[in-house]
């Protein structure tokens, strides 16, 4: 019942159908994921680049983007920019120990950062999307949860420096960063997930401890070329810099467990 032929039924024909379709899943996607990033450069041959695989490598594919460019990819431009690290090892895929006189700006492990456009993120609308509230029209918060003038603390329990604005991200409706004022002079952007806020009795009474960094760190945090707007390749270098202080923000966080 349901045979083709003698030997094949209809439900070796599925089985087999489906095993194909899945083994093409499999190579399709294995293809669209090696867009970027591909070749791989050798460990062992720094700036020497490794042959591409014959069937997973996929050819340039153009893709639009919202403000009407066109960028292929793979586009056969590889990344050789220096890194500032070494090999703790030599065996190849060793990890890196930075080598720069601050860690946190080698872009290294949890600091490391993709190379963006320099431009501002845009809204549907295309407008700048990531503002300060103080020139963010339509946007304000309650006196009882405004965090300005809340204290900044260091993981080492130390001052850092003063909120003075929140920076709103007006396609989300949320906060995005803190802008932080410190005794320098300078302001800095704190992104709120690396924040942990606690708000006091009264309005403007509280703080907000960020354990990433110690707070002679914050001097460092890369700076916004304008005031009142930041670029992606910024926010990756910003967002990077705090994430690279939980691994290396004290000797100790480098150290291994056991």
């Amino acid at each position: 019942m349901g045979e083709i032929m003698g030997y094949i039924d209809v439900a070796q024909v599925a089985i087999w159908l489906f095993w194909l379709f899945f083994a093409g899943l499999v190579v399709y996607l294995r293809r669209e994921d090696r867009r970027e990033g591909y070749p791989l450069e050798s460990d062992t041959h720094p700036g020497k680049l490794l042959p591409p695989s014959l069937v997973f490598y996929p050819a340039p594919k153009t893709f639009r983007l919202s403000t009407g460019a066109t960028t292929s990819v793979p586009n056969g431009r590889p990344d050789f920019r220096p890194l500032a690290a070494q090999p703790t090892a030599k065996f190849p895929g060793a990890p890196l120990a930075p080598t720069g006189a601050n860690p946190m700006l080698d872009s290294i492990g949890p600091g490391s950062w993709v190379e963006r456009a320099d431009v501002p993120e845009m809204t549907y609308d295309n407008l700048i999307k990531i503002l300060p509230v103080r020139i963010a029209t339509g946007y304000h918060c309650s006196v009882k949860e405004d965090p300005r003038g809340y204290d900044v603390i260091g993981a080492d329990m130390k001052v850092a420096g003063k909120v003075v604005d929140m920076w709103v991200d007006r396609s989300e409706g949320l906060l995005r960063y803190f802008e932080v004022a410190l005794p320098s002079g300078r302001n800095v952007l704190l992104p709120v997930t690396f924040s942990d806020i606690t708000r006091g009795a009264k309005p403007g009474i509280g703080r907000i401890k960020v354990e990433a960094l110690l707070a002679s760190q914050f001097a460092d945090v890369p700076a916004t070329r304008k005031p009142d707007s930041v670029t992606r390749l910024e926010e990756e270098k910003i967002c990077a810099y705090f994430g690279a202080g939980t691994l290396y923000a004290t000797p100790l966080r480098a150290e291994p467990l056991l």
